[in-house]
Order: structure tokens, then C-alpha cells, then sequence
């Protein structure tokens, strides 16, 4: 690949290689990204997928949502439309937010594959654990740009790129699924560029709100 998957710069340049893949770095837009040749196809994508054990009756599991969950309640208006796109075959989040009023739709590549639910749009959508996952992140973002009102909010959870160092130790990377990784650099970049609010809650929770 000689051009990055989210802004389509050639300005690229090798950032890590360990003995499964190797890493590069767009100069632009600061995507670190594997190659598309060394990601996985999509039955073999899927099979790992099928691993997942995400139960919507496990406190820890509903704990970890909550942090997406709990800052996004506090910023949609009551009764809003929300989408939960790449929801997984457990549906958890959409739970949460629907136990306080909401209205959830579900979307997942291979588990709520309705894509009559992307042709509408929604008060907000939420990704979580999702966006390091995605083979064109291009189109995808656009994607969830055109589903959210304006004013409304996209709420994303992923793991953040830091340094080289950081990033050699990191056990995210070893997940043979997870294939671009976005740092804060990355979201400023997207926020500037698409002119969006920007929020980072701790240290895996971002929150962005489309313009008027």
C-alpha cells in the first residue's frame, strides 16, 4: 500500500515491524497502519470475531461501555435515535442507552448486516472497540459523518497510538484484526479537517459533534 487508508496522503514513511507484520506511519494525518496485505481475509477475520465472548448480563462488560456510555447520556437530548454500528453479536451498549430512553438501531458487518440502517440518519452514533478494525477507514468515517445529524455526536472507544516505544510493548497490536491505529494527532487531524468538536475522555474515549 502506498497511500494511507484514512487521508489518502503518499507521504508514508515505516514506524514498526515485529515477526507477524509490519507498520507504517502516514506524515499527514499520523494513521500507523498495516499493510493490506498482510491483513486477514474476511473468514478468517470473522472466525476470530466468533471468539468474542461479550455477554450484555456481564457487569465488568457493561463497566467497560460505560465510559462511552456515561459522557455520551450526558450530552444527547431525552429520547434521541442513536446507531450502534459494529455492535458485535452481543449487542451491549445499545442496551444501555436504550434502559435510559433511547432508541437504539444495530449495525454489524457480519452480525446485524441491515444496511437499511445506514440510509437513515441519527441524534448520535457509537463505535466502540471498532475503528482499529476497519479496511478503509476512509470511507467509513465519511460513512459516519453522513449518519449523524448536525449537531449531533459520534462517540468512538479505541485504544491510542503514543509513541514507538510504547507502541512495541503494546499488546494491541498483536490482535491479527486490529490493522489501523489512531492516535490523538489522528482525531485532531480529522477535527480540524471536518471541522467537528473534539473531546478525549480518559484515555480511550472520544467523543466528536458535527457542526450546525
Amino acid at each position: 500500500m502506498n497511500y494511507c487508508p484514512l487521508c489518502s496522503s503518499s507521504k508514508l514513511q515505516h514506524y514498526y515491524e515485529d515477526r507477524h507484520r509490519a507498520y507504517l506511519q502516514c506524515q499527514e494525518c499520523e494513521l500507523v497502519f498495516v499493510n493490506s496485505s498482510q491483513r486477514l481475509d474476511a473468514k478468517a477475520e470473522k472466525a476470530h470475531y466468533d471468539l468474542h465472548e461479550n455477554d450484555p448480563n456481564d457487569n465488568g462488560y457493561r463497566r467497560f461501555l460505560s465510559r462511552v456510555a456515561d459522557p455520551m447520556l450526558k450530552r444527547i437530548s431525552p429520547s434521541s435515535e442513536g446507531l450502534d454500528f459494529g455492535c458485535g453479536p452481543g449487542p451491549t451498549l445499545s442496551l444501555i442507552l436504550e434502559e435510559q430512553g433511547h432508541k437504539m438501531s444495530l449495525y454489524d458487518l457480519y452480525y446485524y448486516p441491515d444496511a437499511e440502517v445506514l440510509e437513515r440518519s441519527y441524534d448520535f452514533m457509537t463505535a466502540t472497540e471498532v475503528i482499529e478494525h476497519l479496511y478503509n477507514p476512509d470511507k467509513v468515517w465519511q460513512q459516519w459523518l453522513n449518519l449523524v445529524k448536525p449537531r449531533g455526536w459520534i462517540g468512538l472507544m479505541t485504544k491510542l497510538v503514543i509513541d514507538v516505544e510504547a507502541f512495541a510493548k503494546w499488546h494491541y497490536k498483536n490482535d491479527p484484526t486490529h490493522v489501523v491505529f489512531f492516535s490523538r494527532n489522528t482525531f485532531k487531524y480529522l477535527a480540524e479537517r471536518d471541522k467537528l468538536e473534539l473531546e478525549f475522555i480518559g484515555n480511550d474515549v472520544i467523543l466528536l459533534r458535527k457542526p450546525q
